[in-house]
């Protein structure tokens, strides 16, 4: 045994760099999604090996058993990946890219470490963003549950005069032009563009709470990125502004084309607050700061109708002067309870409850769209759906 050791020490330490490895890191994460980290083995020892690879990963993941094992033969390279879901957004550090190498005798294994002090940012959801946009763009939004909205009338933004053909809406018949040219020419009008549309996130305690291991926060952040980069998209203004106690961020609505950058980085380092929000600093601002009708997308949460109440009549004075969509999510882990057959006095108890919060909920819709104002009450992980939804809604109906 001892020759066996002192041959293994031999043959693995005689080689100063018998072994490579690289961890592949790209300069950001995409939060709340499935991140690959590829990883390339490299033997170069005059043998076979086994190498044991543990990876140092950020302590915002909480994870100490990352481990994997390999034989790798002569000269092979050897590639694999790794999948990692951040669910906050920040500076990501890595440590130590650790391989434990062993020869054929697997007595003894050498150490090696590489790629020390990698960082890694994670800003908001970008790989949702481009879905969203691929779906847009090749006209397969209802695959992914978006509606096709039926359009009423035509909006009112001219674009040119073109020869009449089967199917055209005689309404929009240009007489002056038909007399001029002695055939029948029509009016084309085009959806109106440039108009400005805000996302406004409400960054109070009632947005920190978490479902599936993320805050509310940031399945709004989340959403404004994809939502801002659609309505881009369709040649519509972005802008967006986060409160709480303060007014946070403030991003005015443009239509440049870096401008999605700008959205993307002010999003980056928003957190909750753990206050209340002031609704009247709000109307307060978007009064002085946003002086044409616009959509406002309001990322909020009411749990209950008093709370919604409350800040009403900031809502209405709001929807006096713009398009407020109000925006908060169900509390999904009362479903199970609601679903669940009682079996008890105490599982009675629970079930009335979650259903009286539901309830509640839906209640507080039926208030704000009595009142003049739009809501949508959704899922957390359906938010971004349902927000591009009632935005192509407003779109096909000339709302906006």
């Amino acid at each position: 045994m001892l020759v066996l050791f002192i041959a293994d020490v031999f043959i693995l330490f005689r080689f100063k760099d018998g072994f490579r490895a690289r961890r592949l890191l790209t300069e950001k994460f995409s939060n709340s999604d499935e991140n690959p980290v590829p990883i390339t083995l490299e033997n170069k020892y005059p043998f076979n090996v086994e190498a044991k690879i543990i990876d140092e990963l950020p302590i915002q993941f909480q994870k100490r058993d990352f481990e994997h094992i390999t034989s790798i033969k002569i000269g092979e390279k050897q590639n694999f990946e790794c999948y990692l879901k951040p669910v906050e957004r920040g500076e990501y550090h890595f440590g130590k890219l650790n391989v434990f190498v062993s020869s054929p005798l697997k007595i003894v294994a050498k150490r090696y470490d590489f790629d020390a002090k990698a960082m890694v940012s994670v800003y908001p959801s970008f790989i949702q963003m481009k879905k969203y946009e691929f779906l847009a763009m090749s006209n397969r939004l209802t695959e992914f549950g978006l509606k096709k909205i039926r359009k009423i009338g035509h909006t009112m933004e001219f674009e040119q005069i073109k020869d009449y053909v089967s199917g055209d809406d005689v309404r929009t018949i240009n007489w002056k032009a038909t007399a001029k040219r002695g055939q029948l020419m029509v009016n084309q009008y085009q959806d109106e563009k440039s108009q400005p549309i805000y996302s406004i996130i409400d960054t109070g305690r009632v947005m920190k709470m978490p479902f599936e291991a993320l805050k509310l926060l940031d399945y709004a952040i989340n959403s404004t990125l994809a939502f801002s980069n659609i309505a881009l998209r369709k040649n519509d203004k972005a802008g967006m502004l986060t409160f709480s106690k303060e007014v946070g961020n403030i991003v005015q609505a443009s239509n440049k084309k870096t401008h999605l950058n700008v959205i993307n980085e002010a999003l980056y380092n928003i957190d909750t607050q753990f206050t209340d929000s002031d609704f009247s600093l709000l109307y307060a601002v978007v009064k002085r700061k946003i002086t044409h009708r616009s959509l406002l997308i309001l990322y909020t949460n009411f749990e209950h109708m008093s709370a919604m109440k409350r800040q009403l009549p900031y809502l209405q004075a709001l929807a006096k002067q713009h398009l407020v969509v109000t925006v908060f999510f169900e509390n999904t882990e009362l479903d199970e309870l609601i679903t669940t057959n009682a079996e008890d006095l105490q599982d009675v108890y629970h079930k009335t409850v979650a259903e009286k919060f539901a309830y509640e909920k839906r209640l507080i819709v039926k208030e704000l769209q009595k009142r003049g104002i739009h809501a949508i009450l959704t899922k957390p992980k359906n938010l971004t759906v349902n927000v591009i939804n009632k935005y192509l809604e407003f779109k096909a109906k000339g709302f906006i």
